[in-house]
């Protein structure tokens, strides 16, 4: 497994959250906007129970590399 290019999905059930960690550029915008889903210190580091989809939605689309995406 490439540690680079890890494809990651997390779902709660309505959404599905892609991260791609090649892309990521560790600008931090998703834990500034919804710190109470992206959590880089826990394990998984997405946790979609801690916001409104529609929430989690705005703030994905706001990520300057496009390593979070909406599936």
């Amino acid at each position: 497994m490439d540690k680079k290019n890890l494809v990651k999905e997390y779902s709660n059930g309505e959404i599905t959250v892609v991260w791609q960690s090649g892309k990521c550029i560790h600008s931090a915008n998703c834990v500034k906007h919804l710190s109470a889903v992206f959590q880089p210190q826990q394990h998984p580091w997405i946790n979609l129970d801690g916001a409104s989809s529609d929430e989690i939605k705005a703030t994905v689309q706001k990520c300057p590399s496009g390593a979070l995406s909406i599936k």
